[in-house]
């Protein structure tokens, strides 16, 4: 029986397996990224970094619930100049380090980036669409915004550029193909979704910032229908995230035209174990299949 080969690429990443670490879990501390890279990710994605140092909310900023999470953090972060020792400890794990960034305007988020690619990451996520922080989900949301960022970072840095999308849009197609023509290499789909939670004995929020984004299992299928509907439109590679907990979930993502799956809320459930046991679901049913590579899987569901 023929081995299945894992390997990836995206832009002109290479990765040994399809599973990235999603932005926000465990990216704060070049020493965690490393340890995640060691836990057999194929790639790491760093906590969003911004041109400042960023408090964040105040206590609490993350409630579980049923169906998953939600977490009003509030981007906090050390700032671009402080992260840089950081990304370089991160780099010593030996897989692909994408820096998610932020920003108030287009030139913010290119000086964050270009700041980024110069201390050796590898590829750059905006995310254009934290649903609690800062109004940012207004640039995913407007397709001319969106164009107006990543032509900005594309103009300012040479690594690759991905876009983080949101599903609060009428048509998440219309920012991907936006996102596209601006240059991005590809997208990634997609953020969490605005949430709350009521303690109905205090009457209140529970979260301090009332407002967070629901991540976890609830937002799979959501997720799963955004991948499908940006392969049909998109020709640029796709990175599908939410909600992933067993590789049957990475297998779907691929199906859904995804070429690479990120992992976030199931570490908090299952630790890092997570990427071997990933990993070692997914070799089992390429193996069983008959498939050789991921290609055979990506966009499968698309060939009726």
């Amino acid at each position: 029986m023929a081995s299945a080969d894992l390997t990836v690429e995206i832009a002109s990443l290479k990765l040994r397996n399809p599973l990235i670490l999603a932005s926000g879990v465990l990216g704060n501390t070049g020493a965690i990224l490393r340890r995640v890279a060691e836990a057999g990710a194929g790639a790491v994605t760093t906590k969003s970094i911004g041109l400042k140092p960023r408090r964040g909310y105040a206590n609490p900023t993350i409630v579980e619930v049923d169906c998953g999470f939600i977490n009003a953090m509030g981007l906090p972060n050390p700032g671009v100049d402080e992260f840089i020792e950081e990304l370089k400890i991160a780099k010593e794990g030996g897989v692909p380090v994408i820096a998610s960034v932020f920003g108030s305007s287009p030139k913010e988020y290119a000086e964050v980036a270009h700041k980024l690619e110069d201390a050796g990451a590898d590829a750059i996520e905006l995310n254009l669409s934290c649903p609690h922080a800062g109004g940012l989900i207004h640039f995913s949301q407007n397709p001319k915004k969106a164009y107006e960022v990543v032509k900005e970072v594309k103009s300012t840095v040479r690594i690759p550029v991905f876009a983080k999308l949101t599903a609060e849009v009428p048509s998440i197609a219309e920012v991907g193909l936006a996102v596209e023509k601006a240059g991005a290499d590809g997208v990634t789909a997609i953020n969490t979704l605005r949430a709350m939670v009521i303690d109905i004995e205090l009457g209140l929020p529970v979260l301090a910032n009332a407002f967070g984004g629901l991540s976890g299992r609830a937002i799979k299928p959501i997720a799963v229908r955004c991948v499908y509907e940006l392969y049909e439109k998109l020709s640029i590679p796709i990175i599908g995230v939410g909600g992933v907990l067993t590789s049957e979930d990475v297998i779907e993502f691929l199906m859904a035209g995804a070429s690479a799956v990120q992992v976030g809320s199931a570490i908090a459930i299952k630790d890092l174990s997570i990427f071997k046991e990933l990993t070692e679901g997914l070799k089992s049913f390429m193996m069983r299949k008959g498939y050789e590579r991921i290609s055979e899987i990506a966009g499968l569901a698309h060939r009726r």
